[in-house]
């Protein structure tokens, strides 16, 4: 049995479990096990949780998808287990959290009964490629802590699933990438689509929403600071030498998942 809190972060979802609960083998199999929405918990990611500090950190995050595999980084995410840590803390408004692009700074900005709002120092952000050709199409490669694809669009009247599906595995991206296709709104507001790697196609996406916001001020398409508006609602951004995401992060369930059933029926 492995104990979990369901959160979400803009209707990005995540199982987060204690570290010291998971089993030491196997971790990739029972996060798809976990994620699946019909026989599983459901979400778009499981998260491994340990509360145990270090220099520079007050815990440490290990991010799984729901294919298994092992990303470097997720805004949203982080910002939910910024919540686990903090919900409880009305006194304590920051939190430092380890992940595998490094240490997140983050701090609560409004409490809202169970939603929290978080801004999220999400480091620098290096644009890799301002004018590249992915799938034929014009695009802008960026990386805020993992290998993302922004498409400037001037609608979503098209396949962009399967162009997004198509791109993650583009060879031109060893390690697949994620994908966002970015609409001009106005000076400061930008629309996007996300298909994230590992994951498909989510209602929101932190680390998507600040490279999208970064490749669209890099092309002189939007001026900071930068409302991004995604299908779960509206993320903000500010730039001064780092990049800074402000997003909510709110609690939906807690149990216990049962996942000695996978042993039986193997």
């Amino acid at each position: 049995m492995i104990p979990f809190v369901k959160l979400h972060g803009a209707k990005n979802d995540f199982i987060l479990s204690p570290a010291s609960e998971a089993p030491p083998e196997g971790l990739p199999e029972l996060a798809v096990a976990i994620c699946d929405r019909y026989t599983g918990i459901g979400a778009d990611g499981w998260m491994l949780v340990d509360e145990t500090p270090g220099e520079g950190y007050d815990a440490t995050i290990r991010l799984f998808n729901s294919d298994g595999s092992e990303p470097e980084l997720s805004g949203n995410g982080t910002r939910c287990a910024a919540h686990l840590l903090l919900h409880d803390k009305p006194d304590t408004s920051e939190v430092r959290i380890r992940t595998a692009a490094g240490i997140k700074h983050l701090r609560i900005v409004e409490r809202r009964g169970l939603e929290i709002q978080f801004e999220m120092n999400m480091g620098h952000v290096r644009v890799v490629e301002l004018n590249a050709q992915v799938q034929g199409l014009d695009a802008v490669l960026v990386d805020p802590g993992n290998p993302q694809c922004a498409f400037p669009v001037s609608d979503f009247d098209f396949n962009w699933r399967a162009v997004g599906a198509a791109t993650e595995r583009d060879p031109m991206f060893p390690n697949r990438t994620n994908v966002s296709f970015v609409r001009k709104v106005d000076g400061h507001t930008i629309d996007i689509r996300f298909w994230e790697r590992g994951a498909g196609e989510t209602n929101s996406s932190g680390t998507g929403s600040t490279g999208a916001a970064t490749a669209a001020v890099a092309r002189g398409l939007v001026r900071w600071p930068v409302t991004v508006q995604t299908p779960a609602g509206s993320l903000t951004l500010r730039s001064d030498d780092s990049v800074y995401l402000t997003g909510p992060a709110d609690v939906i369930a807690e149990g216990i998942w049962f996942y000695g059933k996978i042993e039986e029926n193997e």
